[in-house]
């Protein structure tokens, strides 16, 4: 957990310590220094490449315990060699620095560049910085339960559409025809039915 820390911080010294490296007009010959420098601005307004902060100190911890597990004799080493290999290799953050900024210098122009920077360095900005993850929460939440909402709604009246097209098209019941013989069922009295037979 210390060697996460502190490579951590080291790497966040030295992706700060890049704003001299991209300031250099050798680092992109297509892009002009101070548009550079306006990307590098944005890049930091917008921390840009804070999730990547992890990247290091992971794969030193990654390595760390599977060498421990396949040479427990050899712990007190492995975590020396690795903390300090790690430690070497993060000044290589820079290098993500300065490809970040230069991403976002041929999509944006300096002048773009320069307006992102100052809306996000703004308390605004930073405020949206901050609250956006919740806000993006709330809003899935939301749209979870618009989308179910909508889903219910939608299958029911499909479905009263489809039960009242089927009920219409269902053949009618045959009326009784007026022109047929009367059956010769008992009269209502109970009596038996007169015999028309011949004698």
């Amino acid at each position: 957990m210390m060697l996460h820390k502190r490579v951590r911080r080291l790497s966040m010294f030295l992706a700060a310590s890049a704003v001299i490296a991209l300031s250099s007009p050798v680092f992109a010959q297509d892009v002009s220094e101070s548009h550079l420098k306006a990307a590098r601005a944005a890049v930091v307004a917008i921390h840009a490449t804070d999730s990547f902060d992890n990247i290091l100190p992971q794969a030193a911890a990654a390595l760390e315990s599977n060498l421990i597990q396949k040479n427990p004799d050899m712990q007190e080493l492995i975590n020396k060699t690795v903390s300090e290999k790690a430690i070497a290799m993060a000044a290589r953050r820079a290098d993500l620095e300065k490809e970040a900024a230069l991403a976002y210098a041929k999509v944006f122009s300096e002048k773009e560049l320069n307006d992102i920077a100052a809306f996000y360095s703004s308390d605004s900005g930073k405020k949206l910085l901050d609250s956006g993850p919740t806000v993006t929460r709330e809003l899935v939440k939301a749209a979870d339960i618009w989308q179910n909402g909508i889903a219910r709604d939608l299958a029911q009246q499909v479905g009263e559409t489809l039960a009242a097209a089927a009920k219409a098209a269902a053949p009618a019941a045959p009326a009784p025809d007026a022109t047929a013989p009367a059956d010769n069922t008992a009269p209502a009295d109970g009596s038996a039915p007169a015999d028309n037979s011949a004698n």
